[in-house]
């Protein structure tokens, strides 16, 4: 049995599908359920006896403390956070309570549940925790990739509370000596991406005739990888990692935010044409986000040479895949888009830039 926290967002669910779809180790999937938690993400689980879904808070210490006890699970993967840069630009506290908060509380009830472990079920137990390569900053073009020994240098809150919630874990390791392994990813994308961030809102807008709004110059670097490559490299974390490390999971696929949305277009433009001209035309450059990073890039290699783990997907391969599953599936496009959606996306893009 393993934990899974924010398994009904974007990557905690296909995480889970993946997991359920190589595995009959069953999964107690714990998910707060909010904007971006999906349980239709979910739907092909619900009759199965191997997913076990709680709604439920991570900051809720009796809660997690009542499913270690009862479940015994020999892992936490912990998924659950507050992910979107523009929101905590917006909300900044709710990035606070659950991303350092919440994963405070999950560490504390993970520390008592393996405490009280027999030896041989104590030396098995992880805590996984999931986070972002946005802890170490912006790179200058000529810098080289983030590694794992880059100083932590966050620049919003959302990266902030993420790099507190990773220094929580390295210090209940270091402390304690809970076996943690924690993970850096790269920008991810695929099936069932919520609809604000970029790949997803691109083909949504496309499709529904709406203007494309891409941020300052669209100049912003980022390397991508495909949600299902960060799957495999997580399993591959949670099955050979050594405890106390760090690894840093990336695609190899530095783009900027520009040359990814001309992509989709590209993709739209022969695999659902427009009635005359080219998608390209809703492109719209917007006012620049505050504080927007200007370049993230990851250098994989570490994962690669100790566990022997590199994506099976190039950015071609995963994108079409992704732009598929998109047209495919326009009625989970449509539920998901609710009003709280409408009324944000709509408050974030309507500042044309000059």
């Amino acid at each position: 049995m393993i934990l899974v926290t924010g398994g009904a967002g974007f990557i905690g669910a296909n995480f889970v599908l993946d997991w359920l779809a190589k595995h009959d180790e069953p999964v107690v999937n714990l998910d707060k359920l909010t904007y971006a938690g999906n349980m239709e993400t979910l739907a092909s689980l619900q009759d199965d006896p191997r997913h076990i879904f709680v709604k439920g808070d991570i900051g809720d210490s009796a809660l997690v403390a009542g499913l270690l006890t009862r479940h015994q699970p020999r892992a936490i993967i912990n998924f659950a956070a507050e992910s979107h840069v523009d929101r905590s630009i917006s909300s900044p506290e709710d990035f606070i309570q659950t991303n350092i908060v919440g994963t405070f509380r999950l560490l504390e009830a993970g520390r008592q549940f393996w405490a009280g472990l027999p030896a041989e079920a104590k030396a098995g137990f992880r805590f996984v925790q999931v986070s972002t390569d946005e802890v170490y900053g912006s790179l200058q073009p000529s810098d080289p990739a983030f590694s794992e020994t880059n100083r932590y240098e966050p620049n919003s809150p959302y990266s902030a509370s993420k790099a507190s919630s990773d220094h929580l874990v390295r210090a209940y390791h270091h402390t304690y000596g809970l076996p943690v392994l924690t993970t850096n990813c790269a920008n991810n994308y695929g099936p069932y991406h919520f609809p604000e961030k970029l790949i997803p809102l691109m083909i949504v807008n496309a499709l529904a005739g709406k203007q494309l709004p891409v941020y300052g110059d669209g100049q912003q670097v980022r390397d991508w990888l495909y949600v299902k490559d960060h799957c495999s490299a997580i399993r591959r974390v949670l099955e050979a990692g050594k405890p106390g490390e760090t690894y840093n999971i990336g695609g190899g696929n530095e783009k900027p935010n520009i040359d990814i949305v001309h992509a989709v277009c590209a993709l739209l433009d022969e695999l659902r044409p427009r009635g005359s001209g080219s998608y390209r035309e809703q492109v719209s450059f917007i006012k620049d986000r505050p504080g927007h990073d200007r370049r993230y890039a990851i250098d994989a290699r570490k994962i690669a040479r100790e566990l022997g783990w590199k994506p099976a997907e190039t950015f071609e391969t995963g994108i079409r895949k992704t732009v598929q599953w998109y047209l495919d599936n326009p009625d989970w496009v449509l539920r998901v888009q609710s009003g709280a959606y409408r009324d944000w996306v709509k408050a974030q893009y309507v500042t044309v830039a000059a």
